[in-house]
């Protein structure tokens, strides 16, 4: 479900996730919602990796890019965007179900700025995870630490167009979107010849990310954040790529993959209800993308999907199309709908608008211990 390290080592770029007819249906609610109702939060900030990536990596020396054909194919004009998918990455959909104006700008394009910047910014960066190191191969990426400090550097202009008041007001009852922690896993822990492995064994490493991520947390809070989105690890083993290279097959995913990153989501349940009980004036969720991406794979034909193991876009070797993400003049499926993986890391966008979807108005089950829909709700005033 990110752009992976170790697909370099398989390919020339050697170098963290409807029926048809329903899902477009879908597709249009959401894209009417966006005009036809009064926006929920005033602002959406996004924090992440290669899955709510709109564009930043574009404008950084990074080999985590995704700003060329096809990607983008169902992106409004046909156009690559930076986003690792065929169209709208998960935190385009919520920000629509939000009713927020438009697109949030990404943090690296020189135009965000001024009052463009009040609806929300966006700094996910492909390649990035809760450690520095993560992602390493990829050359530049921009760190959660970074994505940080990035938004102070929002915040301050925030406070400089509306004032200290009404700028914290903004700040708090906006929606904070967090979406790391595969990257450290497939592109740090898991990459082939990584050091990290022989520095910390599972649990000690699982410890290392939680703690770090903790830190973070406290940072944004520090920086007047109070409702927190925390999406944890999605089924990594059951991506094309994970399943390509460990040569499973009949769609089989890798189950030593899935139970690693399972021990980090639990861990980071643990630390949701710690900080929630630790800062009663602050909300945090969680977004089970693990369990919301097993029930859409499992379930292909009540979700609309007829291929749930094979990349849509990747070269055709191999049954899963897993080795190479969608580089230029690659080819790519016709029936995009039908295909829960983009590529062999990343939802489509029909997968995304049903991730979305159970994010923003669905149960505990999927987003504990409540949904954005209600965390929108909140007032922090």
């Amino acid at each position: 479900m990110v752009f992976s390290t170790r697909a370099l080592v398989f390919s020339i770029f050697l170098s963290s996730l409807t029926v048809a007819c329903y899902c477009k249906g879908l597709a249009a609610k959401v894209q009417k919602s966006s005009t036809a109702t009064p926006a929920l939060v005033p602002a959406s900030f996004v924090f992440g990796d290669s899955l709510v990536d709109a564009g930043n990596n574009n404008y950084i020396r990074s080999l985590a890019r995704a700003n060329y054909p096809a990607n983008g194919i169902d992106f409004p004009g046909h156009v690559p965007t930076g986003r690792f998918t065929n169209n709208r990455t998960v935190a385009d959909i919520v920000g629509q179900l939000l009713g927020l104006p438009s697109f949030v700008p990404v943090f690296m394009n020189p135009t965000t700025k001024g009052k463009v910047i009040l609806q929300g910014v966006n700094y996910a960066s492909g390649g990035a995870g809760i450690l520095d190191f993560t992602g390493y191969a990829f050359i530049h990426r921009i760190p959660m630490w970074q994505q940080i400090k990035n938004f102070q550097n929002t915040s301050q202009q925030i406070m400089q167009i509306l004032g200290p008041s009404a700028g914290a007001t903004l700040i708090k009852n906006s929606v904070f979107s967090i979406t790391m922690g595969a990257n450290d896993y497939l592109n740090n822990y898991l990459v082939v010849a990584s050091p990290t492995p022989r520095l910390y064994n599972p649990q000690n490493f699982q410890n290392l990310l939680i703690s770090t991520f903790k830190q973070q947390l406290l940072m944004l809070i520090e920086s007047g954040a109070c409702k927190f989105v925390i999406s944890n690890v999605g089924a990594l083993g059951c991506t094309p790529y994970c399943m390509t290279t460990n040569k499973t097959t009949g769609g089989t995913c890798v189950q030593s993959d899935n139970t690693l990153v399972s021990g980090f989501n639990t861990a980071l349940k643990s630390l949701i209800d710690q900080l929630n009980r630790q800062f009663p004036r602050a909300k945090f969720i969680l977004a089970n993308a693990f369990d919301v991406l097993l029930s859409l794979r499992n379930n292909p034909a009540t979700n609309g999907f007829s291929t749930v193991d094979q990349a849509c876009c990747g070269v055709p070797i191999g049954p899963y199309h897993g080795l190479t993400p969608c580089f230029p003049r690659v080819a790519y499926c016709a029936n995009r709908g039908q295909h829960l993986f983009w590529d062999p890391y990343h939802p489509t966008d029909a997968a995304n608008v049903i991730i979305a979807n159970r994010f923003f108005t669905g149960p505990p089950a999927d987003i504990y211990p409540i949904n954005i829909k209600a965390l929108a709700a909140l007032s922090m005033n």
